[in-house]
């Protein structure tokens, strides 16, 4: 399986109204683990950007003037995203501005390039509902070092969203064991017979039965006697 992590800087936030892409950032992955591929591009958009977006990127007009245009890299974006999973946060926007650039070449939009895109920014508001849900925020909740980020940067930010999205879906693989033959090596799962064990069963020492007492006064305490639990054991 490969994957892209894939992130844009822009001259601001409507592709719609001309703004452009400065930066592109790609780390590539196969079955969860980088593959040293990497692709990165500062690019001339013609125009300057607006001040709330420098403020984010601090890439001046002067750093990308002497930088190549969207069209002279267009054919390594497009090979690097070829039949790919594309992960970026906020995928709408990048997307967008993507497709703006390879529509004024008259290239395909970019989910005819790419196999899949999957919106890593979904995914966290579905594994963390109400909560803030940024990259900066997933960093400090999924315990990834974003210290060294001051600015925005493509490639850092898509290195940063390939440690979050590996940590949201811990589940679905392994970061140690390479799962690409797993199934196969495997083979057909077999049905075990549990009946025959009999589990011990280890009773709670005086430590643990004070222990669990002040733990249950502590939750009295803080419902002010309405705890549901003796309810259910009365």
């Amino acid at each position: 399986m490969r994957q892209v992590f894939l992130d844009t800087e822009t001259t601001g936030l409507y592709a719609a109204q001309g703004d452009r892409v400065l930066e592109i950032g790609c780390i590539e992955f196969v079955n969860r683990r980088p593959s040293g591929r990497q692709l990165h591009h500062y690019i001339n958009p013609e125009r300057p950007s607006h001040p709330d977006a420098l403020r984010v990127h601090g890439i001046t007009e002067n750093f990308l003037a002497d930088k190549p245009l969207f069209a002279a890299v267009a054919t390594d974006v497009a090979a690097f995203l070829d039949g790919a999973e594309l992960i970026i946060h906020n995928a709408p926007f990048d997307i967008g501005f993507l497709d703006a650039e390879f529509a004024r070449l008259g290239l395909p939009p970019t989910a005819r390039q790419a196999a899949r895109i999957t919106d890593s920014l979904l995914m966290a508001r579905e594994q963390f509902p109400g909560k803030a849900n940024s990259l900066d925020a997933l960093c400090k909740r999924l315990e990834v070092d974003n210290t060294h980020r001051e600015l925005h940067g493509a490639l850092m930010d898509a290195d940063l969203l390939a440690e979050v999205y590996l940590r949201m879906t811990r589940g679905q693989g392994s970061l140690v064991i390479d799962s690409a033959d797993t199934t196969q090596r495997a083979g057909p799962a077999v049905a075990v017979d549990l009946s025959r064990f009999q589990l011990p069963v280890l009773a709670a020492n005086d430590e643990e039965l004070n222990a669990h007492a002040r733990l249950m006064a502590d939750l009295d305490k803080g419902c002010k006697g309405k705890a549901l639990w003796r309810d259910a054991l009365s």
